[in-house]
């Protein structure tokens, strides 16, 4: 009978650890979502160094409060908020001083510029050749001979303005003046018929159904994704239940 009450006490005191430890895992999620809220967006597409620190240091936090069974969760809190908090000043700082800005996220540095690479640059920046030689390659540069500037940027990415006889013909170097474009606007969605959407563009549900009809299609509810473009031409797709057997890229 002891044995069974023990047993049983014991499996009552992992059930509670692990309840605990999934209720800390949401609670330190959440707060990591409202951090990042308010640091902003950088926060996730275009870290600067101190960015990039301030992530790494609230994620450890997050994951050290989510696995605190003994301390008190309320310390690793207090210091999640805090790096946030400074996170946000600074944020706040950098947009009204150049200086700041300056000293904190860094300035641009040109690497390569008229058929000369900037030796002194790179080794501040301490980036060799070949990094910088993969970089153009992604960017589509295979031969720098075609780069007229390559600077690195505050965030570690290289940009490059390619010289003239080297970049794409646009439409202004041919004497053309086209259509001003606009993006398509979604109008279903997983067969649900997104109604503020189809009115912004000027149609209601009797002009959908008949070009639905027109393009073959009877219920919407087959429908994965349509859009209509600023000529008021409707793209339909359907849902595919088959999915292709065979890797392209293989």
């Amino acid at each position: 009978m002891f044995t069974v009450f023990a047993i049983s006490l014991f499996c009552n005191a992992i059930l509670m650890k692990i309840l605990y430890i999934i209720a800390l895992s949401f609670f330190s999620s959440l707060t990591l979502f409202i951090l990042t809220k308010l640091m902003g967006n950088k926060q996730i597409s275009q870290l600067t160094t101190f960015d990039y620190i301030i992530g790494i240091t609230i994620g450890s936090i997050a994951a050290e409060m989510a696995t605190s069974l003994e301390d008190d969760f309320k310390e690793p809190l207090t210091a999640m908020i805090t790096y946030g908090i400074i996170a946000a000043i600074l944020s706040v700082i950098t947009n009204k001083s150049l200086a700041i800005r300056r000293f904190i996220d860094g300035k641009s540095m040109i690497l390569y510029e008229n058929g000369k690479l900037y030796k002194k640059n790179f080794t501040k920046a301490r980036l060799n050749v070949n990094e910088f030689l993969t970089e153009c390659r992604l960017l589509g540069y295979y031969n720098i001979a075609d780069i007229q500037t390559a600077i690195l940027e505050p965030n570690g990415r290289i940009s490059v303005m390619p010289k003239a006889s080297a970049r794409p013909v646009t439409v202004s170097d041919m004497n053309i003046t086209p259509t001003e474009e606009k993006p398509p606007v979604a109008i279903i969605l997983d067969g649900k018929i997104l109604k503020r959407n189809l009115k912004f563009t000027g149609n209601n549900e009797i002009w959908l159904k008949n070009r639905l009809t027109q393009q073959g299609v009877g219920d919407i509810k087959n429908i994965f994704f349509a859009s209509c473009d600023n000529k008021n031409n409707l793209s339909v797709y359907t849902n595919i239940k088959e999915k292709p057997d065979y890797d392209i890229f293989s």
